[in-house]
C-alpha cells in the first residue's frame, strides 16, 4: 500500500474459510510504515492474518510531522465503521492526539490503546483506555546498569531536539545521567540532526562518523545510546565496527537494528524467526570477537505489545473481560505468552508520585550476546 493511500489493505491471506468471521466486532490496528517501524508493522501483519476480516491494519504517513491531516483522515475512516470496537496505535508519534480527538467527535464505544506514546502524559491519558510503554525508569537504570557490567567506564547519549522537546525522553535522559554518576560511568551528551525526511542520510553518516570519534577520545569500553529508531542500524555498525558496546537499542528487542545491521536474514511469518535472529547475531557477533559486548531485551516489544493488546482487545469485545477495569493479570499473561520470558508490568507513577492505572510500565531482563 502506498503511503498516501488511507484504504484499509485486504489481510494477508487468501483462503479465509477457517478465519473467524465478524461477529462482535473488530480491531483496529495502525503503526507506522515497514520502512520505519517494520517489527510494529509485521506484528500487525500477524493479527491480520490471524484474525482475517477482525483485524484492520494501516499505517501513519511516512513524513507523519508534515501530514498530520493524513493522520485524522486514517482515524476518521476507522471511526466511520461501526464494527470497529478497539483501536491499538503504535507507535503514537506526535499528532496521534488531533486524529483521535476527531474520532472520540463521533465514538465514545472505541477501546483505546496507545503504545510508547510522545505527547503529554495527561494529554495521553485523558484519550486512551490502555497506555503501554517500557518501563521508563526500569529502562534508563537496566541500560546503564547494563552498561557498567560490560565493561563501560563512558556512555555517549545520541538524540535530536524533536524527541528532547518530548517529555518522557527528555526525563529519561535526566535520569540515565543521574544513574550513570552514580554508578560511576561519565555520562555524554550528543545532538544530532532529526533522521525524519530527507536527512536522515546525513544523520546516518554522522553516527557512523562519530562513534569512531568517541571511541577514540574514550576509549573501546564506551557504551552507545540512541532515543532514534532510524539510527539503530547505522550505530550498531559504527559500534561493531570500533569494538564498543551497545547495552540496547532504544526500543529493546532482538530484531531492532541487528537484522539490518548483521545482514541476517529474517522471515517474520517463520514461527521460529526470533530464535534463528537472536542464534545468528550471537554467531556474528562471537565470530568478530565481541562476545559480550551487545545486549538487548529477549523479545521484540514492540510486536509483544500489538499482539498482546489485540488478543485482550478481542476478549473485552467478546466479554471475557470487563470493559470498566482493566484486568492487569489478563493483560500481563498475555504479554508473557508472546515473549516466552516472564514480562514485568506495573501502573506508571510520575515525578508527583501520582499513579496512572491504565498507563502499563512493562520491562524484562536482558540477554547478553
Amino acid at each position: 500500500m502506498k503511503n498516501t493511500d488511507i484504504s484499509f489493505p485486504e489481510p494477508a491471506f487468501e483462503d479465509n474459510s477457517n478465519i473467524t468471521p465478524v461477529v462482535n466486532g473488530k480491531v483496529a490496528i495502525i503503526t507506522n510504515t515497514i520502512n520505519t517501524s517494520e517489527e510494529e508493522y509485521r506484528s500487525a501483519h500477524e493479527m491480520a492474518a490471524k484474525y482475517g476480516k477482525r483485524v484492520i491494519h494501516v499505517t501513519w504517513p511516512n513524513n507523519f510531522l508534515a501530514e498530520r491531516d493524513h493522520m485524522v483522515r486514517v482515524v476518521e475512516k476507522i471511526a466511520a465503521d461501526p464494527d470497529v470496537k478497539a483501536l491499538i496505535i503504535n507507535q503514537c508519534v506526535t499528532g496521534t492526539n488531533a486524529a483521535v480527538d476527531k474520532l472520540l467527535e463521533t465514538r465514545k464505544d472505541i477501546f483505546i490503546v496507545y503504545c510508547n506514546p510522545q505527547d503529554d502524559l495527561k494529554e495521553v491519558n485523558a484519550r486512551a483506555n490502555l497506555i503501554l510503554a517500557f518501563d521508563e525508569f526500569e529502562l534508563v537504570n537496566s541500560a546503564s546498569i547494563q552498561a557498567k557490567k560490560m565493561g563501560a567506564n563512558t556512555l555517549v547519549h545520541y538524540s535530536c531536539p524533536r524527541h528532547m522537546a518530548i517529555k518522557r525522553l527528555s526525563q529519561r535522559r535526566v535520569l540515565m545521567k543521574q544513574k550513570c554518576n552514580e554508578i560511576g560511568i561519565d555520562f555524554v551528551n550528543v545532538t544530532t540532526l532529526d533522521p525524519i525526511g530527507l536527512v536522515l542520510p546525513v544523520a546516518y553518516r554522522f553516527i557512523i562518523e562519530d562513534v569512531p570519534k568517541m571511541v577514540a577520545k574514550y576509549g573501546k569500553d564506551t557504551a552507545f545510546y540512541s532515543t532514534n529508531c532510524t539510527l539503530q542500524v547505522p550505530l550498531i555498525k559504527a559500534v561493531m565496527d570500533t569494538g564498543a558496546i551497545f547495552p540496547q537499542p532504544c526500543c529493546p528487542s532482538p530484531y531492532h537494528g541487528f537484522v539490518a545491521a548483521l545482514g541476517i536474514e529474517s522471515n517474520m511469518e517463520n514461527p521460529n524467526n526470533l530464535q534463528h535472529v537472536i542464534d545468528e547475531t550471537r554467531k556474528i557477533l562471537k565470530e568478530k570477537g565481541l562476545e559480550g559486548r551487545f545486549s538487548t531485551w529477549p523479545a521484540p516489544m514492540g510486536m509483544m505489545f500489538i499482539a498482546g493488546s489485540t488478543e485482550y482487545a478481542m476478549k473485552l469485545i467478546n466479554g471475557e473481560v470487563s470493559v470498566d477495569k482493566l484486568n492487569v493479570e489478563v493483560l500481563k499473561r498475555l504479554f508473557s505468552e508472546y515473549a516466552k520470558y516472564e514480562v514485568s508490568i506495573k501502573p506508571y507513577v510520575d515525578e508527583e508520585d501520582i499513579e496512572y492505572p491504565n498507563y502499563m510500565s512493562v520491562a524484562m531482563e536482558y540477554i547478553t550476546y
